[in-house]
């Protein structure tokens, strides 16, 4: 069986860990431990401090394996072993929350400086009124033109399925050039 390894990544919160446990096959493995600092528990209770897991049965013959990376830049240590051999990431992106764009350009950067594998942006929550529309981020992200950037709903199955989708063909057109 052929294993490939996909990164999802992105800024405190984002939505990376409900990404994963949307999509995949397996319950996830995931590393959550209680948030210790009072500005991070207004948004969540838990936050994941090594890495989340999980796996995508393609076929018989190829599975995608799922590492989400934690958030807080305290934690970026974790960000270079966990891209090591991935073909590709995914940057999620809270739509709601435009104060943490700053944070989400600081990861691309150091992610762009760790791989060069592809990646598209999963503008999240866009199920929410308060969204912003991917244009808007991808202009607010400085996200190149041949990088997509897709509506998400993390905990929406087709949704996810239609990002790591968009990611494969970025991998496979890699692949054939």
């Amino acid at each position: 069986m052929q294993i490939l390894k996909i990164v999802v990544t992105g800024a405190y919160a984002a939505g990376k860990s409900q990404f994963i446990r949307t999509i995949s096959d397996i319950e996830p493995v995931s590393t959550d431990y209680t948030v210790t600092l009072e500005e991070e528990r207004a948004l969540k209770r838990e936050t994941t401090v090594a890495l989340d897991f999980g796996t995508i049965a393609i076929n018989d013959r190829l599975s995608l394996y799922l590492f989400g990376t934690p958030g807080q830049e305290r934690f970026d240590f974790m960000w270079e072993h966990l891209a090591t051999g991935a073909l590709g990431y995914i940057v999620v992106v809270d739509s709601c929350r435009p104060a943490h764009f700053v944070e989400t350009q600081r990861l691309m950067e150091r992610f762009a400086a760790i791989t060069d594998v592809p990646f598209v942006v999963a503008a999240n929550k866009q199920d929410d009124e308060t969204a912003l529309p991917p244009a808007y981020i991808r202009r607010r992200l400085g996200v190149p033109p041949e990088t997509p950037v897709l509506p998400c709903v993390a905990t929406d199955r087709a949704s996810v399925k239609q990002v790591l989708l968009a990611l494969l063909q970025l991998i496979a057109a890699q692949v054939q050039d």
